[in-house]
C-alpha cells in the first residue's frame, strides 16, 4: 500500500497535562458522536498545533540552530532508507514531515519515527547536556499522523507545512531558515 502522510512530532513536555488530557477528550467525544473521522482528525490538529505554536511551557531546543540542523539531517536521511520527504518544517518546539512510504519499503511510518526519535535525541542531549539531566525525556512519546488523500490535499499540507513558522508569529528567521524544506 502506497502512503503519504502529514506527520508532527515534539519535544517532551511541550504541552500542559491538562491540555493534553482536554484535547483527547475533546477528540474521544468527536468519535463517539459519530463526527468524521478526518474532521475531527483535522480538528484535534488544529487545537493541538495551536497549543504548540503557543508553546506556552516545555522546551524549545530547536530555536538553537545545531539542534535544528541534527533534526533536519535525520530528516533527510529517511530518504536513504527508501522514504520520500515532500517537506517538513522545524519549529522551536516540534517539527512537521510530509513524507511519503513506498509499498515497497522495510520500514514502517512508526519504526522510522522511532528510529529518528532515537538519533536525535542522543545527538541533541549532547549538545545540551549541562541543561538537560540523562533521565529527562527529550522528544514525546508518539506523534501526531494524518493520512494524505489526494494530490489537492497534499497541496494543501505542503502549503500549511511552507505558512507554519509565519502563522504562529515566530519571528522573520523562522520564515526563512533552511529548516523549512519543500
Amino acid at each position: 500500500m502506497v502512503q503519504t502522510s502529514f506527520l508532527t512530532f515534539r519535544l517532551h513536555g511541550t504541552i500542559p497535562a491538562a491540555t493534553g488530557r482536554e484535547l483527547a477528550s475533546e477528540l474521544r467525544q468527536a468519535r463517539e458522536s459519530g463526527t468524521d473521522h478526518r474532521r475531527s482528525q483535522k480538528q484535534f490538529f488544529a487545537k493541538f498545533d495551536a497549543v504548540l505554536d503557543r508553546a506556552p511551557i516545555g522546551a524549545a531546543y530547536f530555536e538553537n540552530e545545531k539542534m535544528a540542523e541534527v533534526l533536519a539531517g535525520e530528516i533527510m536521511m529517511l530518504e536513504e532508507t527508501g522514504f520520500i520527504v515532500h517537506g517538513f518544517a522545524i519549529l522551536p518546539n516540534h517539527a512537521h514531515i510530509v513524507v511519503h512510504l513506498p509499498e515497497r519499503s522495510n520500514l514502517s511510518f512508526a519504526k522510522a519515527i522511532d528510529l529518528l526519535h532515537l538519533r536525535t535525541g542522543t545527538a541533541c542531549r549532547r549538545l545540551v547536556r549541562p541543561k538537560l539531566p540523562p533521565e529527562a525525556e527529550f522528544w514525546q512519546v508518539g506523534w501526531f499522523e494524518y493520512e494524505v488523500q489526494d494530490e489537492a490535499e497534499l497541496t494543501r499540507l505542503l502549503a500549511y507545512v511552507r505558512g507554519n513558522a509565519r502563522q504562529a508569529g515566530l519571528p522573520a528567521r523562522f520564515q526563512a531558515w533552511p529548516y523549512v524544506n519543500d
